[in-house]
């Protein structure tokens, strides 16, 4: 199942058949390949040959654009590599808005795969949210997703979710869940569909969307079952394994160091850990010596309290994510922006309480850019994706320099990380194929779409709506104690500042 990932054979492949696109005249921030360091090249002509990049060529550089290409006037606009999401669950987007105020504890109740959610998602909900989230990412720029999709409830949602995937267009990595829900989808069903995936035909090592295993159990289940597991992805050469992992107080559970006791971590399987919020130093140091990466999902541990205190500390080995779209919106742009200001702050405070003053930036635009690019190619361990250089992979989006808010830049990169958003974005291309033109969308029936979206949203936000949430108490897990974090109010006087769903302030 795994693609093809060295870089020094990308070339030749460009010749691959398909259309030519040739973008005239624009700004591309390009990858060098042998110092590793992005070049930025103005006034560039950008080639695209099926679903490689040809060529790239500079303003000295005189090229005729072959004559069946289609040719894009680029002048003052920004070519960069699509975006790369490492971690995102794709199938929630019927629950959107719901969750503005929610806690993760909160979300394991009412949200995640061992809530209601199994009982009341038909197959028909499961496609439509997973379509619609998929279009979402495309939309503001992402080319790649890497889905834990804990939404397979059934043979018949999974399957509802795999084909909304291969519909929507975008480069994937479907990581199929294995988990104990609380229905009578076993384990031997479970572990049966993984197999049956891993001989569908659309899966295979050239195709846009490549299977991978979730699974987040490492750390206490039966050794019998994790090497199963592991023999599954040996034997069908699955693409990635992804999981959760948080640690600290919620639990030192698929660690880094719980991986490498099982011998899983040092092999060509690129193994994805989400979060890493309480990571320890000997976790960090496993993750270097094997070449593995973690998923910081910023607005996500902001949201829901799983928080990150540690993570600044790996960044060598990290991408960034989305987590959950229905909670906030699916820009990559805007997790680089959040995450470098709050790796910023930090630094500088440390300066501010010896009472000196700062005289540098601790990190650069540049090094946002390259979590939501390179480096989540690298945590995929693939070479050809998260840049633009010959024979990589035509993944590609464009912005706009001249609307209000990017009117004036100079440093393209700066420019997209901390100037632009979803409205700059005029072109997208995955895989050398335009999803989205001029600023819009080419899913061909996008109206349609969203009608059946939002009868099927209605319906699981009523049934939502109208549930009786018990109070969180005790022990979670049975690891850590309940406790109520202090409410912040804008307002004078008693209340909370909560509104209920119906928009009455809670007073």
């Amino acid at each position: 199942m795994k693609a093809a990932t060295l870089f020094g054979g990308l070339l030749s492949a460009a010749v691959a058949h398909g259309s030519d696109i040739f973008y005239q005249g624009g700004t591309v921030i390009s990858f060098n390949s042998n110092t590793s360091n992005l070049d930025i090249l103005r006034e560039a002509d950008l080639h695209i040959s099926g679903d490689r990049i040809s060529g790239i060529y500079g303003a000295n550089e005189t090229i005729t654009p072959p004559s069946n290409a289609t040719v894009v006037n680029a002048t003052g606009m920004i070519i960069s590599p699509g975006f790369i999401d490492s971690h995102h669950h794709l199938w929630q987007t019927a629950y959107k808005t719901l969750a503005s105020n929610t806690s993760l504890a909160e979300y394991f109740q009412r949200y995640g795969e061992y809530g209601p959610a199994v009982q009341n998602f038909h197959a028909e909900d499961t496609y439509l949210g997973q379509l619609t989230g998929c279009l979402e990412l495309l939309h503001e720029g992402t080319t790649t997703v890497l889905d834990h999709a804990h939404g397979d409830f059934s043979d018949e949602t999974t399957d509802a979710a795999v084909d909304a995937t291969f519909e929507c267009g975008v480069r994937a990595y479907y990581a199929h869940a294995i988990h104990p829900l609380p229905n009578n989808y076993t384990w031997d069903m479970q572990t049966d569909k993984l197999r049956s995936l891993a001989q569908d035909e659309r899966f295979n090592s050239t195709g846009l969307v490549q299977l991978g295993l979730a699974y987040d159990f490492f750390s206490n289940a039966p050794a019998a079952n994790v090497t199963e597991l592991w023999n599954i992805t040996r034997d069908n050469n699955l693409s990635v394994i992804t999981t959760h992992f948080l640690g600290g107080p919620w639990g030192d559970v698929n660690s880094p160091v719980r991986f490498h006791e099982y011998d899983m971590l040092n092999h060509s399987t690129p193994v994805v850990f989400s979060h890493a919020s309480f990571m320890t130093k000997e976790d960090a140091n496993l993750l270097r010596e094997t070449d593995q990466y973690i998923c910081t999902t910023a607005e996500s541990e902001f949201h829901y309290g799983h928080d990150h205190p540690h993570a600044h500390n790996i960044q060598d080995q990290a991408a960034l994510g989305i987590d959950t779209h229905f909670t906030y919106s699916s820009s990559m742009v805007t997790q680089a922006r959040l995450w470098l200001q709050s790796l910023r702050a930090p630094q500088y405070l440390e300066v501010l309480e010896d009472w000196e003053i700062p005289r540098n930036n601790p990190m650069s635009v540049y090094q946002a850019f390259h979590l939501i690019t390179r480096a989540g190619a690298l945590a995929l361990r693939r070479d050809d994706i998260g840049i633009i250089a010959p024979g990589a992979k035509a993944d590609i989006v464009t912005f706009r320099g001249d609307t209000p808010n990017m009117l004036g830049w100079e440093d393209p990169v700066a420019a997209v990380i901390l100037h632009s958003n979803t409205g700059d974005i005029d072109d997208v291309l995955v895989n050398g194929q335009y999803v989205k033109r001029g600023g819009k969308l080419m899913y061909a029936d996008y109206a349609s779409l969203s009608r059946r979206f939002l009868e099927s949203s209605k319906r699981i936000k009523s049934i939502w709506n109208n549930m009786d949430w018990p109070r969180l108490e005790g022990i979670f897990n049975n690891i850590s104690p309940y406790a109520d974090a202090d409410v912040i109010d804008t307002q004078r006087g008693d209340g909370s500042g909560y509104y209920a769903q119906n928009g009455a302030l809670q007073r």
